[in-house]
């Protein structure tokens, strides 16, 4: 068969794939892209095509390109046409991911996380800036080289978009199928990546049968089955329950350490970011208003979009502890409500209990804790002690902490 109808045949399969799945053309091909010309490793000019990634992947040397950023965003912005009037997804947006890290992007509904994302792998393309991988400009590829590129990146779904009508082995394998690979490569391939993400006994069972969770799974195992150097993952968890979640966001981490793969992952739940990502990037109406190693950012937060998106994580003041809070004890006795905040940079190891026992024996703590991120202790402590003491208590060293807030006075019960 010649390599026209090959590439016909191939494109026809795509196309009744993605239909199948209800899902476009064009993000189909981020995670099984098929060639507009030649099978994955023939035809006159795979090499020339290749060589447009792999020389640049390459770089000058490997310590150099292990150095350098492996993506880079310069000045991205995008515009979408509504019925209101223009939209802007996108505001001047310039950072860089290192390769082998875990880095996020969160923001509220509607900040462009997705529309980052998928500038990427050119499923959107932007009105201005540039992407770059390894160098290379996305943006200036021709469609060649470009399904060349989407072969080495994976994407993983929120909705885990699995062929219903075919088996797990079936599903992760169909990438390479469509590719024109040969069958005995794929199932040597597929049989590696279900050992890898946990499923190798369900090789042969449909996705009706399968939990949430066991869907992302072969998802993942789907994304990674062109060996790919960068995963970008969309909301990847947000449609499981916390168990399957963690279950997840601990195979992601166990797959970027094995394959030393750089992943992008996008999300509204600052949870994730706490306990899977290197750095983050905080989102609000398509600008960068925050971004810098986790800790630090979920330490000390500067802009009110992070801090609105780390409140559900944080310790607030119990209601009924809140009900009796007065500003001013006036003379009367009574309890100072304190709230101790630790960022992580001047304490990393933790907290002493000798600076806590600074505010003395009736010093209560009423809820709170730290988290240890990437090697820094943070968090919060609500304490309770007599407002004497407290008064005594602040020219001691304040217990150690980076910042402590009063948020009011509870008076003594009057007998």
């Amino acid at each position: 068969m010649s390599l026209t109808l090959l590439s016909a045949a191939r494109d026809a399969a795509w196309r009744a794939v993605s239909t199948a799945m209800k899902y476009p053309e064009a993000e189909f091909a981020a995670y099984a892209p098929t060639s507009t010309a030649a099978p994955l490793s023939s035809g006159p000019d795979f090499a020339q095509r290749q060589a447009q990634i792999d020389a640049v992947r390459g770089g000058p040397s490997q310590a150099e390109a292990e150095a350098a950023p492996h993506l880079i965003f310069e000045h991205i912005a995008k515009q979408y046409k509504a019925a209101s009037g223009p939209v802007q997804a996108l505001r001047d947006v310039s950072f860089t991911v290192q390769r082998g890290e875990i880095f996020g992007i969160i923001g509220r509904s509607g900040a462009g996380k997705s529309t980052l994302l998928r500038t990427i792998n050119a499923l959107e393309r932007p009105d201005a800036g540039s992407v770059s991988i390894d160098g290379l400009r996305v943006g200036e590829l021709d469609e060649d080289a470009l399904v060349g590129l989407r072969r080495r990146i994976g994407m993983i779904f929120q909705h885990f978009n699995l062929l219903s009508a075919k088996t797990v082995r079936d599903n992760v394998g169909l990438p390479l199928r469509v590719a024109g690979v040969a069958p005995e490569q794929i199932r040597s391939r597929v049989d590696a990546l279900l050992d890898l993400v946990g499923l190798r006994d369900k090789a042969e069972v449909y996705p009706a049968k399968l939990s949430g969770g066991q869907k992302q799974r072969v998802g993942i195992a789907r994304a990674l089955v062109h060996e790919p150097d960068v995963l970008l993952c969309d909301e990847a968890t947000s449609a499981l329950d916390p168990e399957s979640t963690q279950s997840i966001l601990s195979l992601l981490r166990d797959v970027s350490s094995k394959m030393g793969l750089t992943v992008v992952l996008i999300t509204h739940d600052m949870a994730v970011i706490r306990e899977i990502c290197d750095r983050v990037l905080v989102l609000d109406q398509g600008a960068i208003v925050e971004q810098g190693e986790v800790w630090k950012v979920l330490g000390d937060p500067q802009a009110e979009a992070t801090r609105a998106l780390l409140r559900p994580l944080m310790h607030g003041l119990p209601p009924d502890l809140a009900a009796q809070l007065v500003d001013d004890l006036q003379g009367r006795p009574g309890l100072a409500i304190l709230s101790l905040h630790y960022g992580g940079a001047q304490r990393p190891q933790g907290v002493s209990l000798q600076e806590l026992a600074l505010l003395g024996p009736q010093a209560t703590l009423i809820h709170g804790g730290l988290d240890r991120i990437r090697g820094h202790a943070q968090g919060s402590l609500l304490l309770s002690l007599p407002a004497a003491s407290w008064h005594a208590a602040k020219a001691q060293g304040l217990a150690g902490a980076d910042f402590i807030e009063v948020l009011g006075y509870v008076p003594a019960p009057v007998l």
